[in-house]
């Protein structure tokens, strides 16, 4: 087997929700699964597109349509790339494979954050790439500093943005935004931003470092419509990026998935034009849940930071003396709720518990419910 392949373990994330199925009763916070319907006008558009026979091969990098409404779309949020300069990915996921093998050798290193998504290292992992973790400040802001001190690593091929952050929650901010654009600017580093959760911001206005034209002919832009329209499973993302790294990403792209499913391509272009206001519903009934599931863990006497993106919080649970795999085991065992280990997102997470608020209000009372009395229980 490819050694680098057996070195990579299981995604922590997957691993601790496969764990729920052990446990009859359990409720799961899982898993970043937004727990509303595909708004109707993509189903109904899903519908037509097979009713049409549009089930054959599309271009590798997906249907001109669909591609052209995404670059009307990201106009709308100021980035700016044209429909050659996009290729429709299977999810987010295959996106992020795809840019990683066509710009690591053997070697090279890559920047990437902790605590974060753990993709970012393990795809860096099997390309043979050798992974050197910048940590973020104690509200899991980005840390212009460390960077900066990094960076002066000359072998740093790349560098891993993802804001709105998936475990934390946290946002790029406009002054955060400008000080690392004007950083990045002055090094040869090539600048994946992960953008998956970019419709859902709470509080601030969305920033980005894919905004600043400076940037551009380094930058490499990951995004997708599991979280935005609620259809993690029909798998449909995007990469964006300048034609001479397009060239190269297309290379994998093709070879690995040949092209993203066409009705889904098809649907998605109505989704684009005609669902936005489902995406505003949704964004506000998270906003709602965060507000809630904040403010029962302040009450509960847990340190955490108020999520600005994304639908996680990160609290932290060092008080109780024990690591983040204990007492997520201990939860499910003992409470039948399940949460995911902040050691899962690599060791900048340890101490700490990853909650997903994509669930109903129902299950989140329930479960925060039998969370409290899981630590005062763990307190006596």
């Amino acid at each position: 087997m490819n050694q680098r392949v057996l070195d990579v373990e299981l995604s922590g994330i997957r691993k601790f929700s496969n764990k729920v199925s052990k446990v009859p009763g359990a409720i799961s916070l899982t898993l970043g699964q937004p727990d509303f319907p595909v708004p109707k006008a993509i189903k109904e558009a899903m519908k037509t597109a097979i009713d049409e026979d549009k089930t054959v091969y599309t271009s590798n990098a997906g249907i001109l349509e669909l591609r052209e409404e995404i670059s009307n779309y990201l106009s709308s949020l100021d980035v700016n790339y044209d429909a050659d300069e996009i290729c429709i990915t299977v999810g987010g996921s295959q996106g992020l494979f795809a840019v990683i093998m066509a710009l690591i050798n053997q070697g090279d290193k890559v920047l990437i954050p902790t605590p974060a998504y753990p993709a970012y290292e393990s795809i860096t992992k099997m390309a043979g790439g050798t992974v050197v973790n910048y940590t973020l400040n104690d509200d899991f802001t980005i840390n212009i500093d460390e960077i900066e001190e990094r960076l002066k690593d000359k072998d740093i091929k790349a560098i891993v943005i993802s804001y709105p952050c998936n475990p934390t929650g946290a946002v790029l901010t406009k002054e955060d935004r400008d000080k690392l654009a004007e950083l990045l600017a002055k090094h040869d580093v090539k600048v994946i931003t992960d953008e998956i959760y970019a419709a859902l911001c709470y509080e601030d206005k969305y920033y980005s470092v894919a905004q600043i034209k400076e940037l551009r002919d380094k930058l490499i832009y990951v995004s997708g419509f599991s979280k935005m329209f609620s259809m993690t499973g029909l798998r449909l993302g995007y990469v964006c990026a300048p034609k001479e790294i397009m060239e190269q990403v297309m290379k994998v792209h093709q070879y690995n998935v040949s092209c993203a499913t066409s009705m889904v391509q098809y649907a998605t272009v109505v989704g684009l034009r005609e669902s936005l206001d489902d995406v505003e519903y949704m964004r506000q009934e998270f906003q709602k849940r965060r507000d809630y599931v904040y403010s029962q863990l302040k009450d509960m006497g847990l340190e955490v930071n108020c999520p600005k993106g994304a639908f996680y919080i990160f609290p932290n649970i060092k008080k109780t003396g024990l690591t983040s795999e204990e007492f997520c085991d201990r939860l499910l065992n003992e409470m039948k709720v399940a949460c995911v280990p902040g050691s899962a997102f690599g060791k900048g997470g340890e101490g700490y518990i990853r909650i997903s608020y994509s669930y109903s209000m129902k299950e989140l009372q329930k479960s925060l419910g039998l969370l409290r009395e899981f630590i005062e229980k763990i307190k006596n």
